[in-house]
């Protein structure tokens, strides 16, 4: 992913009003992160507790930001996040909903997924599979991963842009 500003996050909100990007606290690692391992950045903001956040690349340099709210109640059983689909489950996975863009959204049109908890999909991909097989690529595969990881959260960005 591209290196962000606080300048282009705020202004790349597709599902938020001005109040609520003007609220928004970035991640409190922001200044230190590695660029290169971020497929998509994701992050809670620490003052409000069900409301996060994710950017994600839309194109030749753009990225779309989406507000996200955490959905009350937690699947019954141990959910497989939507975005990195990582089998070993290191950590919570909940259901996020996000308000559609425009005139859809604030007429209430809502799109929903289930994510990891703290958004730790590009560590999840990177994290080597153990081979299939004698002479199973296990880069090959990894990459494959993290390609997949992008278009999967790329799809969720342009639902929610999608007119319903």
């Amino acid at each position: 992913m591209l290196p962000l500003t606080e300048k282009i996050i705020r202004a790349s909100f597709a599902n938020a009003s001005r109040k609520e990007v003007s609220v928004l606290t970035l991640p409190p690692d922001f200044d230190e992160l590695d660029w290169e391992a971020v497929d998509y950045l994701g992050w809670r903001d620490p003052k409000m507790s069900k409301r996060s956040y994710v950017v994600v690349p839309s194109g030749e340099g753009e990225v779309t930001a989406i507000l996200l709210r955490e959905a009350d109640a937690r699947p019954a059983a141990r959910a497989q996040c939507t975005w990195c689909q990582d089998v070993k489950l290191p950590n919570d996975v909940v259901f996020f909903s996000a308000k559609r863009a425009g005139a859809a959204g604030r007429n209430g049109d809502t799109v929903g997924t289930l994510v990891c908890a703290e958004f730790q999909c590009s560590t999840n991909v990177r994290r080597p599979v153990p081979p299939a097989y004698l002479g199973f690529d296990v880069d090959a595969a990894r990459e494959e991963r993290i390609l997949a990881l992008r278009e999967r959260a790329a799809a969720f960005a342009e639902n929610v842009l999608r007119p319903s």
